[in-house]
């Protein structure tokens, strides 16, 4: 039991926002196949509660959710900890040419191939 525990909490914890149950499912599997505790959050105001309570690590976030965008989720994260890394993750490349999307550290367009988001999250947590 103490192992498991411990095992956990050495575990980099990576907040994963996404309003789409598909997405966070498939990246969630694949994120901890990798290794990683992955803490989800379905809209910008759970992942703003997740992330109060029990800073992650890094943040993967989706831009459009139906309650706030992921750039507006993005502002108040970095307005909390500016040293947050955070990967935008759109299935709309168009984003990644709007300034607000800068203040994220990575850029990744969703897709099946796993192989960008996961450079994106190892570039990132080292």
């Amino acid at each position: 039991m103490e192992t498991e525990s411990m095992e956990t909490e050495s575990k980099k914890k990576i907040l994963l926002v996404d309003d789409d149950d598909g997405i966070q499912m498939f990246y969630g599997e694949e994120l901890e196949d990798e290794g990683y505790q992955v803490i989800p959050a379905l809209n910008g105001k759970q992942a703003l509660e997740k992330f109060e309570d029990d800073p992650p690590d890094l943040v993967i976030l989706d831009i459009n959710m139906p309650d706030m965008t992921g750039l507006e989720v993005l502002r108040q994260m970095k307005n909390i900890n500016a040293d947050l890394p955070v990967i935008l993750s759109s299935a709309y490349p168009d984003y990644k040419q709007d300034l607000s999307s800068w203040a994220s550290e990575e850029y990744v367009v969703k897709s099946a191939n796993m192989d960008e988001l996961k450079a994106a999250v190892l570039r990132n947590l080292g």
